[in-house]
């Protein structure tokens, strides 16, 4: 999710379909995808990206570790409404520097003159690669590229109305409590009313103390409709670790500039696979 960048995702005819990572834009009925500058303050020793926020991070899950999300993802914009609840999150290290990744949504949709409508939405699915190790004066860097399956239905504002994709590029540095990442890359949107933008964000989190982390992030993305401006949009979350595989993540946010959106993101998260032999 990241959180869902799929947030930029809209249904056909340029009305808004549902939201992360991942991971969005909606002006006059439209929904965008966004990332960020951030400051975050705490949750593990190794500072975990994506979820729940927009701007993502280069960092592949473990060799044969799962990652499990339950969660709720909002976006609202002028005259809509769009609420990911319940979607699920699934991610798994398939390779020492490579996880699959896939997101499941119920997506639930207001647009003016219409009221609510609820179904499956577009289910997204992706592989992310390091192509670089952080070292001590390198940054880690990778590929996160994503499709969005057109599985909603988008004549009832639950889908796109057709398979869309996303090709970003994600760096990130660690100092200490210290995480900072970000980047960007286009997405590739070919429905009906839809267009191709770029979109980047950076993102700065610090750990404080064992049981909390906080972050805020800063995203721009261009214009995906032939109808709205593009914005750039302010972000801040963190996570709250219960323990070492199960945390609450959050986060709220708003647009600063360009087409008016506010956003919000609830889940939990496990994580469980094999030991490492050094730790048994």
């Amino acid at each position: 999710m990241g959180v869902r960048q799929a947030l930029a995702s809209k249904r056909e005819g340029g009305r808004p379909v549902g939201p992360v990572r991942g991971v969005p834009a909606v002006g006059m009925g439209r929904f965008p995808a966004w990332a960020a500058v951030a400051l975050a303050l705490a949750c593990q020793p190794a500072a975990r990206a994506g979820p729940p926020f927009l701007t993502d991070d280069p960092d592949p899950v473990d060799l044969h570790h799962w990652e499990f999300y339950v969660f709720e993802l909002g976006y609202k914009s002028v005259g809509s409404d769009l609420i990911e609840a319940p979607a699920i999150e699934l991610n798994y290290g398939v390779a020492p520097d490579a996880q699959l990744h896939l997101v499941a949504p119920i997506a639930n949709s207001s647009q003016p003159g219409t009221g609510w409508a609820s179904g499956y939405g577009d289910t997204e699915a992706g592989l992310k690669y390091r192509l670089v190790r952080e070292t001590d004066s390198l940054p880690e860097v990778g590929v996160f590229p994503k499709t969005e399956l057109a599985t909603g239905d988008g004549t009832r504002g639950l889908g796109n109305g057709r398979t869309w994709y996303q090709l970003p590029l994600w760096v990130q540095k660690s100092w200490g409590p210290w995480t900072t990442y970000g980047g960007g890359g286009a997405a590739l949107n070919s429905a009906r009313g839809q267009r191709n933008y770029g979109f980047a964000g950076w993102l700065v989190q610090r750990d404080i103390g064992r049981y909390l982390t906080l972050g805020s992030e800063l995203y721009r993305q261009g214009a995906d409709t032939t109808a709205d401006r593009g914005f750039l949009a302010l972000n801040a979350g963190g996570y709250i670790k219960f323990s070492d595989s199960f945390n609450l993540l959050f986060s709220v946010g708003r647009s600063l500039s360009g087409d008016v959106h506010t956003f919000t993101y609830l889940g939990l998260y496990w994580t469980w696979g094999p030991v490492p032999p050094e730790k048994k």
